[in-house]
């Protein structure tokens, strides 16, 4: 169930934070807890066959805990509806599983491992075929067909950090009928909100930044359609995929503080970004706020005061080998999967999040063997450019561990 944003404290006249922490959450009408309580019931009473006591049956169909995050998101998003999934990747098939067989869809080609998976293996078995390019602003007018019913961009990419001018996007597909889809996982809805910027739909994995303590596997998708609420709600419930009551709680706590974590995590990763610029020991550096992305300009007209987000990603000279020793000799950062929480992380994508993808298809979005991707938590930014810099030089250096060396705080995982 999704409830179109009614109460005033849910209107984009308050600030963001203000919005974060009041939006879809009422106090409860009986104790006046002002935290939502947790709803675990699967089924709800009935005053008559077919006559719930309130808005309520079946916690597949509804639940309280979900629709007040859903109407969170959706405040937070500018949009009217949300729907909360299992995971971003169920959010993903649910939105490709509202195509006809026989539907066209066009990508970005530097896009997310499992997102890519999901195109190129599972909707092309449903009889959904996917173009995928990498300057999509410049030639997705030549991509177009008459069954064209789909556009999907990340903004940034991962893992590239390439950015995507949404308002050209958008235009040139609106003009032919077909539907754009923004992946607005690396950003957040504190720094970029695509629907304002004219797109129809807007993912997350909420796993990444909106909870953001690496404690909830979920996704979720805003828009203002009707008719694409009433499409993707009946798959929502028909498919099942929607989370726990208790990981819908446990977002909607993280979304609370999304404004004061992202605007540390941008800042730190902008302290990042600019040592390993002026490191001799980085072939190159992916960032959209250095002064030196090419995509920068967007940034200043589409993310909130230019920001460049949490996320990053560089190429290490040395290779692959330096890459991997990188990831073992950090203190701070911890080698593993995922971004977006309040702890920093460091990752290989080409053996890890991207091994999926064939390397030529890889190395031309370019995600090399040596591209090491960065998500930076909000410990202080001092500490995380001297761990940078110290695994930079003993990487170099080959005064690398053993295999079996350790990443987190005091050697810790």
């Amino acid at each position: 169930m999704t409830v179109p944003i009614e109460n005033s404290v849910e209107t984009p006249a308050h600030g963001f934070g203000t919005l974060a922490v009041h939006a879809g959450a009422p106090h409860d009408p009986t104790t006046g807890a002002v935290i939502e309580p947790i709803s675990l019931s699967t089924t709800f009473e009935q005053t008559a066959a077919g006559k719930p006591i309130g808005a309520y049956e079946y916690s597949r169909s509804s639940n309280p805990n979900r629709d007040n995050f859903e109407r969170a998101v959706a405040a937070l998003e500018n949009a009217k509806y949300a729907l909360a999934f299992g995971s971003g990747s169920a959010a993903t098939a649910t939105i490709l599983q509202s195509l006809a067989q026989g539907s066209h869809v066009i990508s970005v080609s530097d896009v997310y491992g499992g997102t890519h998976r999901y195109f190129t293996r599972v909707a092309k078995a449903h009889g959904v075929t996917v173009t995928f390019t990498p300057q999509i602003e410049v030639d997705i007018a030549e991509h177009i067909r008459d069954n064209t019913k789909l556009v999907w961009i990340e903004s940034p990419s991962n893992p590239t950090l390439r950015l995507v001018d949404i308002r050209a996007v958008t235009a040139a597909a609106h003009a032919r009928g077909v539907v754009v889809v923004v992946d607005n996982t690396f950003l957040s809805p504190y720094i970029q909100n695509p629907l304002d910027h004219g797109a129809d739909i807007v993912v997350h994995s909420v796993t990444k930044y909106i909870n953001g303590h690496s404690d909830v596997v979920m996704g979720i998708a805003a828009f203002n359609s009707d008719e694409l609420r009433e499409r993707l709600a009946f798959l929502q419930n028909a498919c099942g995929a929607v989370p726990s009551p208790f990981d819908s709680w446990l977002a909607h706590r993280g979304v609370k503080t999304l404004h004061l974590r992202a605007r540390q995590s941008s800042a730190n990763a902008t302290a990042v970004a600019e040592a390993l610029e002026a490191s001799s020991n980085v072939v190159s550096v992916n960032y959209p706020g250095l002064d030196s992305h090419p995509h920068r300009h967007i940034a200043l007209r589409q993310h909130r005061d230019g920001m460049g987000g949490g996320m990053l990603s560089f190429r290490i000279k040395g290779g692959h080998a330096a890459a991997e020793r990188f990831c073992q000799l950090t203190k701070i950062f911890t080698l593993a999967e995922s971004l977006g929480g309040i702890e920093s992380l460091v990752e290989l994508p080409s053996v890890m999040t991207h091994a999926g993808i064939p390397q030529d298809q890889r190395e031309a979005v370019g995600v090399f063997d040596d591209l090491v991707r960065v998500s930076c938590g909000i410990e202080e930014p001092e500490d995380l450019v001297f761990d940078v810099q110290q695994a930079l030089e003993k990487a170099i250096q080959g005064t690398a561990h053993s295999s079996k060396g350790s990443n987190g705080v005091n050697g810790s995982t």
